[in-house]
């Protein structure tokens, strides 16, 4: 199966909890962290994750979650075909979680991921523009460089 991922950066997450829990039918997240959130839905079908880590507010990147290697691949061949620059990440941490990931922006500048998760994990992570451009920046994490 696979779900839709979107990631909205928040300039306060305890409200922003309170919003998307009503709005998600009082659904309680599957992961709760002090600057992250995360429900993952089944109706609708959707990977719907919050944070609060200095990001402009606003919708953060898109994805489609998969469950397997095959759809993972799948999911590539798709980035491939759209002939945008694509970034695989193999075992990378990202949102309390290791995934394998691929990225692409799509022609309005959208950073768009595809990814599997593979386990949880018990750090937010690292983005790529954090670790090669900016080691002390609080950026949001996962999003491709530009």
């Amino acid at each position: 199966m696979k779900r839709m991922h979107i990631h909205v950066a928040v300039e306060n997450l305890s409200e922003s909890v309170r919003f998307y829990r009503a709005m998600f039918g009082n659904a309680e997240p599957t992961v709760l962290k002090s600057d992250y959130c995360k429900w993952e839905l089944t109706n609708p079908a959707v990977n719907f994750a919050i944070s609060q880590r200095g990001a402009r507010p606003g919708v953060d990147h898109i994805g489609i979650q998969v469950e397997t290697d095959a759809e993972l691949a799948e999911m590539n061949a798709r980035f491939a075909a759209a002939e945008l620059p694509v970034q695989a990440e193999t075992g990378t941490t990202c949102c309390y979680a290791r995934s394998d990931k691929a990225w692409t922006i799509d022609p309005q500048g959208v950073a768009w991921e595809t990814f599997r998760t593979l386990e949880a994990a018990p750090v937010y992570g690292h983005s790529r523009e954090q670790t090669q451009a900016h080691p002390q920046s609080s950026a949001a994490c996962c999003t491709p460089a530009h």
